[in-house]
C-alpha cells in the first residue's frame, strides 16, 4: 500500500470554508494541508423514501456524530471481535456456515482490529482531534480518510439503459459500489417477506431452506442465522442486485468480495451486541466499504440512518413494535401523510420507465399539481425522535446505567403510542406493527 501522510493531529472549525459536498444528512469539508482526509459534519437532516432532507430532528446532528465515533473505534479494537466471536460461537446455527464466517477477515481482525476510514471526533472547542475514548466537548465533526467515489456512466441500449462498471475493474483504490445489507430478522417491511409472500407453495418451501428456517417465514422474528443483499450504490436509485452481478460491479478479487460480505456480517454483530445491552433488537443495517490494492476498509456512515434497532411494549393487549431508527418517520408518513406517500411511489414508477432521476421526477410532478406537496412533520413527533436519539447517545456514553436507559426509551415509546392514538390512528399503527 503507499504511504499515506499522517491525519492533522488539530484542526481550526473556523477556517474550514465551504463544504465540498452538501448531502442530505451531512456535509463533507476538505482537510486544509491534507489532502487525503474529510471532515464529515453530520446535521439534524433526516432524509427517507431517497427524496431528500424534508425533516430535522432537534439534537440529532451530535447524536449521530456521537454514535459514528464510538462505534467506528470498538470496530478498530481487537477486542470487540474477541466478543463477537464468543457470541457466535455461543448462538446456535449451522456448524458449517459459522466456521466459513470465521475465517478469514476475522482472523485478522482478532489481532489488530478492523481498518476503518475513521481517524476521529474533532473537540469542538479545542479542534483536537480524539482517536480513542470522547473529546472532552464533542462536536458534529468527524475526520475519516478519503477514499476515490466513482459512478458508473449511464449507457444507451435499445430504448433502455445500462450502467457501466469497467472502470471498478480498473482501480486500486475505491469505495465499492455496493450497499451491503445485513439482515438478523423479519420486519414487517423486508424485502425478504415480499418475495416470501409472492412465491408459490413449494418455492416458499425453498426459500425457507435457504435462509435457514424450520418452519413458514414469520414477521418480526429472528432468524438462525444472519443473512445479507445487496444493492448499487452510485446509481440514480438503488438497485438490489444478485450476488453474481455484486461481484462484477464491485471491481474485487472473489477473495476480497467474499470478504467484504463477511465483514459485514460480523460488523453487524459488533453493533448487536452495542445496542442489546440498552434493550434494543437489531434487525438488519447496511455497510459500506472500501478497497486500497489488498486491504478492505469499514466505510461511510454508521447511525440510526443505517440500522434497524426496536423494542416491544404492550398496547391494547398486543405486542407493538417501536422503532429507535428512521422507520419511525417512515411509518409517520405513510400513516398520517398517506397521499403523499402514494405520490412518491408514482413517482418512482415514472422514473424507472424513463430513466429520469427519480428526484427530478418527483418536483416537477409536485410543481403540477400531480402529486402532493412534501408535508410538515408535527413538532410533537420530532421531539420523540430528538429524544430516542439522545438516550441512545447517553447509552454510548455510558452516562447512566443501562437499565435506567431502558425504562426511559421504553417510556418515549408509549408516549409515541399516545401521538398516533390522539390522531385516531392507532389500529392503523397496531395493523402496521402489531405482532400477532
Amino acid at each position: 500500500m503507499p504511504h499515506l501522510p499522517p491525519p492533522p493531529s488539530r484542526l481550526d472549525l473556523s477556517n474550514l470554508g465551504e463544504p465540498v459536498y452538501r448531502g442530505s444528512v451531512q456535509n463533507l469539508y476538505a482537510v486544509p494541508d491534507h489532502p487525503g482526509f474529510v471532515v464529515c459534519e453530520t446535521t439534524s437532516a433526516g432524509s427517507v423514501f431517497d427524496v431528500g432532507s424534508i425533516f430535522a430532528i432537534e439534537g440529532n446532528d451530535l447524536n449521530r456524530a456521537i454514535f459514528r465515533h464510538a462505534m467506528y473505534a470498538r470496530l478498530g479494537r481487537p477486542e470487540t471481535w474477541r466478543r463477537v466471536k464468543a457470541v457466535i460461537e455461543a448462538t446456535p446455527m449451522d456448524a458449517e456456515w459459522r466456521r466459513e464466517l470465521l475465517s478469514g477477515p476475522l482472523e485478522s481482525m482478532l489481532e489488530r482490529g478492523a481498518a476503518t476510514h475513521h481517524v476521529g471526533m474533532v473537540d469542538a472547542r479545542t479542534g483536537g482531534i480524539t482517536r480513542e475514548g470522547m473529546p472532552e466537548n464533542p462536536s458534529c465533526f468527524n475526520v475519516v480518510r478519503r477514499f476515490p467515489v466513482m459512478h458508473p456512466p449511464q449507457r444507451r441500449l435499445l430504448g433502455a439503459h445500462v450502467f457501466d462498471y469497467m472502470q471498478f475493474q480498473q482501480s486500486a483504490t475505491y469505495v465499492v459500489p455496493l450497499e451491503y445489507i445485513v439482515r438478523f430478522g423479519v420486519t414487517s417491511g423486508s424485502s425478504i417477506l415480499r418475495k416470501y409472500q409472492g412465491l408459490g407453495e413449494g418455492a416458499k418451501r425453498a426459500y425457507e431452506q435457504e435462509l435457514g428456517l424450520t418452519g413458514p417465514m414469520g414477521v418480526w422474528e429472528m432468524l438462525p442465522r444472519p443473512i445479507y443483499d445487496l444493492t448499487s450504490k452510485y446509481e440514480p436509485e438503488d438497485r438490489a442486485v444478485s450476488k453474481q452481478e455484486a461481484l462484477i460491479m464491485s471491481g474485487l478479487s472473489s477473495e476480497d468480495f467474499l470478504s467484504t460480505v463477511k465483514m459485514a456480517i460480523l460488523g453487524g454483530w459488533a453493533v448487536r451486541e452495542l445496542l442489546e445491552s440498552a434493550g434494543l433488537l437489531l434487525w438488519d443495517l447496511k455497510w459500506e466499504f472500501a478497497v486500497d490494492r489488498e486491504r478492505l476498509f469499514f466505510v461511510d456512515t454508521i447511525d440510526a440512518d443505517s440500522f434497524r434497532a426496536t423494542g416491544f411494549i404492550e398496547v391494547e393487549g398486543r405486542k407493538l413494535v417501536v422503532h429507535y431508527n428512521k422507520q419511525a418517520m417512515r411509518d409517520y408518513y405513510r400513516l398520517v401523510h398517506p397521499g403523499w406517500y402514494a405520490g412518491i411511489n408514482e413517482a418512482k414508477g415514472q422514473a424507472q420507465k424513463t430513466g429520469e432521476p427519480f428526484k427530478q421526477v418527483l418536483r416537477e410532478g409536485q410543481a403540477a399539481g400531480r402529486w402532493p406537496a412534501t408535508p410538515v412533520v408535527d413538532a410533537e413527533f420530532l421531539a420523540l425522535q430528538s429524544r430516542k436519539t439522545a438516550l441512545i447517545r447517553e447509552h454510548v456514553l455510558r452516562a447512566r446505567e443501562a437499565a435506567a436507559i431502558r425504562a426511559d426509551l421504553e417510556a418515549t415509546a408509549m408516549e409515541e403510542t399516545g401521538f398516533y392514538r390522539g390522531r385516531g390512528l392507532l389500529a392503523e399503527l397496531l395493523e402496521m406493527n402489531g405482532v400477532a
